[in-house]
């Protein structure tokens, strides 16, 4: 598992069936029901790394859409609605994509 150490199996499994219909995520809900909110700064840092799929130092749109399947395979990806919601929320400089601090920022608002 791409996030063995840092979050619970179990976590992750409820957060992923709490929005597993179509336009039911909600970031917030999301990073609390996993367990991330209260993870160490450290620990934020890297589930970023493990959701940053291409290592760029960003999370783009394309990883955003398929955010929910970091976390298992066989998750649903984000409707268009719900992944430019995600970004707008997230992309605080305004350059399209998501950079670790802004990544922390989000998953501890």
């Amino acid at each position: 598992m791409a996030f063995a150490g840092i979050l619970n199996d179990a976590d992750i499994k409820a957060a992923l069936a709490a929005c597993a219909a179509a336009d039911s995520f909600k970031y917030k809900e999301f990073f609390t029901k996993v367990g991330l909110s209260g993870k160490s700064a450290d620990d934020v840092k890297k589930a970023f790394f493990v959701i940053d799929q291409d290592k760029s130092g960003f999370i783009e749109e394309d990883e955003l859409k398929l955010f929910l399947q970091t976390f298992s395979a066989g998750a649903r990806a984000l409707t268009d609605a719900e992944t430019k919601a995600f970004l707008k929320a997230g992309d605080a400089d305004g350059d399209g994509m998501i950079g670790v601090d802004e990544f922390a920022a989000l998953v501890k608002a």
